[in-house]
């Protein structure tokens, strides 16, 4: 009885060694994290002011609506009342020919095309608003 408790006891702290060594290893090896960049600018955090800017007006499914405004000077950047809110949007690049502006900080993605548009959240992946089409421009 002695003998199977001594070495039960033996295995135990064995095993205990092995786990330490290998959980001491696990963090000594990994490396450090990375240096987190903050893809949002200040000028995301901004509401644009639009009283002196061209806009266009959408009409979405389900009864949703939004308004783009511009700048003709500035392509690089639009504004977009949703839900009584208005958001600054930065222009992103891209093959296709769409137009995609994006709002890093709130996540907010728009895709337009001559046809449609739509709205996306791109921090939760989902649609806000899709068939986005033009009914309105002023000037």
């Amino acid at each position: 009885m002695k003998k199977k408790f001594h070495l039960i006891f033996l295995l135990s702290i064995t095993v205990l060694a092995t786990v330490s060594v290998y959980a001491a290893d696990k963090k000594s090896s990994k490396k450090a994290p990375a240096e987190t960049i903050d893809t949002a600018s200040n000028e995301d955090m901004k509401e644009q002011e639009v009283t002196e800017l061209l806009n266009a007006e959408y009409l979405c499914e389900l009864g949703n609506r939004l308004v783009i405004y511009y700048n003709e000077t500035d392509d690089r950047h639009v504004a977009l009342r949703w839900k009584k809110r208005i958001h600054r949007l930065t222009r992103i690049d891209t093959t296709t020919g769409a137009d995609r502006f994006e709002n890093r900080a709130e996540g907010l993605i728009w895709i337009g095309i001559p046809t449609k548009g739509m709205l996306l959240d791109g921090k939760k992946g989902l649609q806000l608003a899709n068939e986005c089409k033009k009914v309105h421009v002023h000037k």
